[in-house]
């Protein structure tokens, strides 16, 4: 019993880090080619009135929210990386869905730790307008760690009303 509760931690583990390790490569190589290839601040429209690569680089979190408090961001980001690797490592019983949440947030969060840890900001590019309301800039971890999540929550979720239906 031991021995394959061990190879199933191993296991979801194994494909966790894996999906992490492809988000933060995404992630990292798009924003390599955009501070390589553009200057801060400028816009390449790529379809006029709703979508541009516009480079800036954030020194806050999400939607700018603790704008130049980046050790503040770098510790919780450590904090929620390690209270996320003791959830991977003592769960056992992880649907694919669940898997893959938790391995696209973890990917998205070391994605924007490794901006801050090298750069003291995050480099940001993707940038949406739609009827005249510009949303936040934001990059490929950001949407890891947002649908990430948002698949953690509809996987609880779903256990949740299987377990109250049951």
């Amino acid at each position: 019993m031991k021995k394959t509760k061990s190879k199933l931690l191993l296991k979801n583990r194994e494909w966790i880090y894996s999906v992490a390790c492809v988000l933060l490569m995404i992630d990292q190589i798009i924003k390599i080619i955009v501070r390589t290839h553009m200057d801060l601040h400028d816009e390449i429209e790529v379809i006029p009135n709703f979508f541009s690569i516009y480079y800036i680089e954030n020194t806050g979190g999400a939607f700018s929210f603790f704008s130049g408090a980046t050790i503040l961001l770098i510790v919780l980001s450590i904090l929620v990386l390690a209270f996320l690797h003791v959830y991977v490592i003592n769960d056992e019983e992880m649907t694919k869905w669940r898997k893959f949440g938790l391995g696209i947030v973890i990917g998205g969060i070391i994605g924007n730790l490794v901006d801050r840890l090298l750069y003291g900001a995050v480099v940001d590019y993707l940038s949406f307008s739609f009827f005249g309301y510009s949303f936040p800039v934001f990059n490929v971890a950001d949407i890891g760690i947002v649908v990430g999540f948002f698949i953690l929550a509809l996987n609880i979720l779903r256990r949740d009303i299987h377990e109250f239906r049951s």
